[in-house]
């Protein structure tokens, strides 16, 4: 059988020698093409090579040869065939964008601009390959430069500039391609290559305003509700990509596992189990052997406090991957099962550990203080990354030893240069401690380092603020302020949502804005009453602003947004059993203390997610054992 498939091969080579041959000139630039077509570019070449010296040798036969050079990447073919051109040839219109492109294909800008520069009366088609060269070789600020030049751009250009804008991501990329489409013609406005083009661009330069706009006037597809889908989730906006699905399926567009992923990482997210639940129910049973979506739902589980729905899913992958085990292990270290992370970690295939293994165990033992079990871990590792220091450094800063860790950051220096996490992690530990002078010299030194992007710099500044007004130095507190202000660093504003019957609610601190606000206030003032009366002494550390005259330090403190979110459920009749928060900040000190005492006074679980960790607070107990 093998014998007679090689005799049919060989038979078909032949043959295809033999039509070559005996071609009529005529034809030669047909049978090129179609040799160019099946993708036998070295045959259409050899076919070349045998006419090149004919009198009838065509710029179209030029220009199947050096198609057949660009799919090679030939650059030496090329190269010969371009400088035995013709003068005549040099001027045709297809000759010239075939060498454009074979030039921008092989990586040779410059050539391709010599090209260029020599055409006299330059086409649409010209422009367009220029600008897709430019773009292939990541060179898309060129393109849009080069754009400024046309006069009248037809579809083709116009797209190829909304995908330049795409790619540079810039102000002032997003700032001239918006220009550029609103000047464009009503026809060419509602054609759907440019307008794809556009909705790409908005949506990439994160212009959601825009982009939500052309997404109500295009043909809505999967894809084109994934891509508005993953708009939403890259700007932390979990409700809009869950509230586009249930329009989704309102319109009855089909979801694949791409949009299911992006839902499922929006409700991760959103942290609340309700959401996780419904969209949990709702993917078909046949898409969940996608193994990139177990662990996504792996990921959604340990993110909304349901550790036993997350190892169920882990459990039912017979050969789980490194992928699928960090997922797990973060899950543990996420709600406080340092233990678990720990034997999870211990039962992971050796060779299979990575550095995001290593950096989630350590992680986990950090949010349980498990300080001699990081120790170890940390000492098996063999190659330490700045990740693996900065967590190692953390587990220490939370535990407050901090002589340890400064010893840690000096051995990662010798070597390597200084990152900012790891003094963040160092500033956040002295904070918990109200150790002013250790915040002091680390925010120098944090403000000394290269390559310090403006947010962790308003972190930094605004950590220091707070442990300066919490020590009871306001008038430095206040001056620092006035700086940051005067700069333009901005404090986050903390919010706390939660879901109650079927509603999410937001709330601010001292928010005000519900509509059943005195009630609210109200069960505050029986919650301030109830902890006082079990002993909880309200901590004026945690107050960063000086007071009020109308105000004291129980009632700054029992306005926090959290607190408001619990408050909140305790109206409710009947008071549920379990209480979800999310919040966007860390939890305070006064604020984890409280909440621990009304868990065992209210007789409830409440879990609250903050930025770092999931804390369960449940008997008077959190599941962090204080190390948040």
């Amino acid at each position: 059988m093998v014998v007679i498939l090689f005799r049919q091969v060989k038979l078909n080579y032949f043959t295809i020698v033999r039509t070559i041959a005996s071609l009529p000139r005529a034809n030669i630039e047909l049978e090129m093409r179609r040799l160019n077509e099946r993708k036998l570019f070295t045959k259409t070449l050899d076919l070349f090579d045998r006419h090149k010296n004919s009198e009838l040798l065509t710029d179209r036969i030029i220009v199947q040869a050096l198609k057949a050079c660009t799919q090679l990447s030939s650059l030496e073919r090329g190269q010969d065939i371009h400088e035995q051109l013709s003068n005549q040839s040099t001027n045709n219109i297809f000759v010239q964008t075939s060498l454009i492109h074979f030039y921008m294909q092989c990586g040779r800008v410059s050539d391709a601009q010599r090209v260029f520069d020599s055409c006299v009366n330059k086409t649409m088609v010209h422009y367009g390959s220029m600008m897709k060269g430019f773009i292939r070789n990541n060179m898309a600020g060129k393109a849009i430069e080069l754009f400024r030049g046309v006069k009248a751009p037809n579809e083709v250009v116009l797209g190829l500039l909304f995908n330049s804008c795409a790619q540079v991501r810039t102000t002032q990329a997003l700032d001239f391609g918006k220009q550029v489409w609103l000047s464009t013609s009503e026809i060419h406005r509602k054609d759907e290559y440019i307008v794809v083009g556009a909705f790409d661009m908005f949506i990439k330069c994160g212009d959601i305003s825009n982009a939500e706009q052309l997404f109500h006037r295009m043909k809505r597809i999967a894809v084109t509700y994934g891509q508005m889908m993953k708009c939403y989730n890259d700007h932390c906006m979990p409700m809009e990509t869950i509230n586009l699905y249930e329009k989704m399926k309102k319109e009855n567009v089909a979801a694949d596992s791409a949009v299911l992923l992006l839902v499922i990482q929006a409700c991760a997210e959103l942290g609340l189990e309700s959401r996780c639940r419904s969209i949990a129910s709702q993917i078909p049973p046949s898409m969940l052997s996608n193994l990139q979506l177990r662990t996504t739902l792996i990921h959604m589980w340990g993110k909304v406090a349901c550790v036993k729905e997350a190892k169920d899913i882990f459990d039912t992958i017979e050969k789980p991957s490194c992928t699928e085990y960090n997922a797990m292990i973060n899950v543990y270290g996420l709600n406080g099962m340092g233990h678990e992370s720990i034997q999870l970690y211990h039962r992971m295939p050796l060779e299979m550990r990575d550095e995001r293994s290593h950096v989630c165990v350590l992680n986990a033992c950090s949010h349980s203080g498990l300080v001699n079990e990081c120790r170890s871990i940390f000492t098996t590792i063999p190659i330490k990354s700045n990740y693996i220091y900065t967590a190692m450094v953390d587990c220490l800063s939370r535990s407050f030893f901090f002589d340890e860790a400064k010893h840690l950051i000096e051995e990662f220096e010798r070597h390597q240069s200084p990152v900012a996490p790891m003094y963040m992690s160092l500033l956040s530990g002295a904070r918990n401690r109200n150790d002013v002078p250790l915040a002091r010299q680390i925010t120098q030194r944090i403000k000394q380092l290269d390559h310090l992007d403006d947010d962790r710099l308003a972190s930094t500044s605004v950590l220091f603020t707070n442990i300066l007004a919490s020590s009871g130095d306001l008038e430095e507190a206040s001056q620092l302020r006035r700086e940051m202000s005067q700069s333009g660093i901005k404090k986050k504003v903390g919010v706390s949502w939660t879901e109650v019957n079927g509603e999410i609610v937001e709330f601010r601190v001292k928010d005000r804005r519900h509509p059943r606000t005195e009630e609210i206030y109200d069960e505050l003032h029986r919650i301030e009453t109830e902890l006082t009366e079990h002993g909880h002494k309200f901590d004026s550390s945690w107050i960063t602003r000086e007071m009020m005259p109308d105000e004291t330090v129980a009632s700054i403190l029992n306005s926090h947004s959290e607190r408001l979110a619990l408050a909140y459920h305790f109206i409710q009749r009947p008071v549920p059993s379990r209480i979800q928060i999310v919040k966007n900040l860390r939890i305070c000190g006064d604020c984890h203390g409280a909440i621990k005492l009304i868990s065992r006074i209210r007789q409830c679980d409440i879990i609250i997610r903050d930025t770092n960790r999931i804390h369960h607070f449940s008997e008077g107990k959190c599941s962090c054992n204080d190390h948040f």
